[in-house]
């Protein structure tokens, strides 16, 4: 088959599939809020998602309900009695981070066609010739002929609408990840870099929600806002699955510092990197494991950096069992 006519084997029929069928996230309106353009939108939304799940757990914190005491990590005067930081201090660092992140976005976030600007009709059927070569590859000529006849037009329409943009985000999720590990290793293995910058986040000796960007402003620059725009711009993202990637970041960001382990919380139920998991790096038998952030624990589990509850229940068992030895 020769793949630059690929597209030819696309009925009438389903061309018409491919014009009209649309997946239920799509709008083509060509800026989701009309008085907003999408580059702007995306600069916006993970600093709204931020303070407004912040202002979530920070409504359990003072709440005084008992139910909730079986969650907490932390008892809540612990956190007052052993953080080195007044919350306002942590509010003005935060803040600051924001402003820096979004005037960095404004230069960086470029913007793209959205919504009916763009002609998925024409993009879906470019992607006809590479399909065709995959399915000759697999199963030889008749093969790709009669599966492009048949089901062609929904194989477009899956990959189109499903498969790459999934592949994309899970992609920016991992190099976000492996961007934060290796750098916040570093910060952690350098004895100068975890003085002068890394410290002040571990001045949280017990984290709370709006203090996940409790940061030094030049790491927060490098870690959160230069990491993201690495990954928005190895991934290709467009504009809004670039406001997706940052929104969801910034979500596990503050549920990863919130200081609860919650079994209804599908942010903690998705992957082992969760508060529990995190609140073992703030913690001084914790502080060089657990560098994964904030998604996964892949590169913590392969490094040999990782640290469970169970493992430290072990150290302190062999601590004891030394001592009385020792006695």
């Amino acid at each position: 088959m020769n793949v630059t006519t690929a597209s030819s084997f696309l009925g009438h029929s389903q061309l018409q599939y491919l014009a009209t069928h649309t997946p239920f996230y799509y709008t083509p309106r060509t800026a989701l809020v009309s008085w907003l353009p999408d580059h702007h939108l995306a600069l916006a939304v993970p600093v709204i998602a931020y303070w407004a799940f912040s202002i979530y757990f920070h409504v359990l914190d003072i709440s005084g309900w008992a139910w909730l005491d079986k969650f907490r990590l932390h008892e809540s005067e612990e956190v007052k009695s052993r953080n080195l930081v007044s919350r306002t201090d942590v509010i003005k660092a935060v803040i600051f981070q924001h402003v820096v992140q979004t005037i960095v976005g404004l230069y960086w976030v470029e913007e793209q066609p959205t919504g009916a600007q763009v002609d998925h009709v024409a993009n879906m059927l470019s992607l006809a010739g590479p399909m065709a070569l995959s399915l000759r590859f697999v199963g030889g000529e008749q093969f790709a002929q009669q599966l492009l006849r048949k089901n062609g037009a929904q194989a477009l329409y899956t990959l189109y609408w499903w498969g790459i943009p999934t592949v994309k985000f899970l992609l920016g999720m991992f190099f976000i990840d492996t961007w934060q590990y290796f750098l916040h290793r570093a910060m952690h293995m350098n004895t100068f870099l975890y003085k002068k910058f890394h410290s002040w986040h571990h001045r949280l000796y017990v984290p709370y929600a709006f203090g996940a960007l409790y940061n030094h402003p030049l790491e927060g620059f490098l870690l959160d806002t230069v990491g993201a725009a690495v990954a928005e711009w190895i991934t290709h993202l467009s504009t809004r699955e670039a406001m997706l990637l940052f929104m969801v970041s910034t979500l596990k960001t503050v549920d990863d510092h919130c200081g609860y382990k919650l079994p209804w919380d599908p942010l903690q139920l998705i992957t082992s990197n969760n508060a529990d998991y995190h609140d073992i790096h703030h913690q001084v038998i914790g502080i060089k494991s657990n560098f994964s952030q904030p998604f996964f624990i892949h590169w913590d589990a392969i490094l040999g950096t990782r640290m469970t509850r169970k493992d430290i229940e072990l150290r302190r068992r062999k601590q004891q069992e030394q001592r009385q030895k020792a006695e």
